[in-house]
């Protein structure tokens, strides 16, 4: 399925908005490359896309458009495994590139992509990309590094599903939410429901609220309806700590 404007809130980039050399996002891919790209078209051609709390930009099966980069909000990536389920990749937030892995290899997204807040997004269309992959040889060295880093956290979170208790699963998730959003008034500062945090580990939504109630028994954790806060971090380290590694980073 395309997408179409009945989907997203589509906003051509004008002079007036935020171009990329004035982006705060320090982190993004085109911002670290910006000294080499803001003499060519490219950052020129950009589009920016106004996406509300729930709704999905990137539909799993849709043919490849291009790349999205996170300006503002959050992200849920996901794709849909055996008898439908939901399986949650991972969660994006500013500086992020969404829709990678089918750039470049595939017709279609493998993914699918919705906001877990009012989000802004930056897309460069596939033909945009490829044509300054070519022409600028800086910008493509990074670009191999970025899937050379995803693919070693790909790997690295295979090897953990498959050693890691459900526990420690729900364990280094917590501690990798808290790593990567931070939080807010003592709880995680990316509210999820118990089902998202199953689709995550590979578990039933059941089992994970089971394990919050010992978590919170054992005062590693705090919960106040659907939000959840670590009052324990060392503590829930020492969870995984036989593990050596985080399931991302």
């Amino acid at each position: 399925m395309a997408l179409t404007a009945s989907h997203i809130s589509y906003q051509k980039l004008t002079p007036s908005g935020v171009s990329c050399g004035a982006c705060t996002n320090s982190s993004c891919l085109i911002k670290r490359n910006i000294s080499t790209l803001e003499n060519s078209n490219f950052v020129n051609n950009k589009s920016t896309l106004q996406i509300k709390k729930g709704q999905q930009f990137i539909i799993e099966g849709a043919p490849v458009s291009g790349l999205y980069f996170v300006k503002q909000g959050k992200v849920k990536v996901f794709r849909t495994g055996i008898h439908g389920k939901e399986h949650i990749v991972r969660f994006a937030n500013e500086g992020e590139i969404i829709g990678h892995r089918g750039f470049g290899t595939a017709d279609s997204y493998s993914i699918g992509a919705i906001a877990l807040e009012h989000t802004v997004l930056c897309c460069f269309s596939k033909q945009v990309l490829q044509d300054v992959l070519f022409e600028n040889p800086h910008f493509s060295y990074d670009m191999m590094l970025f899937y050379a880093n995803e693919l070693n956290k790909s790997e690295a979170k295979v090897k953990s599903l498959s050693q890691m208790t459900v526990r420690e699963r729900v364990a280094d998730m917590l501690l990798y939410i808290n790593r990567k959003f931070g939080a807010v008034n003592g709880f995680l500062n990316l509210p999820l429901s118990r089902k998202e945090y199953a689709d995550y580990t590979g578990t039933s939504e059941e089992q994970v609220i089971r394990i919050f109630s010992a978590l919170k028994k054992e005062k590693l954790i705090i919960a106040r309806g659907k939000k959840i806060g670590i009052s324990d971090i060392e503590g829930l380290k020492n969870e995984i700590s036989a593990h050596n590694f985080f399931l991302d980073s």
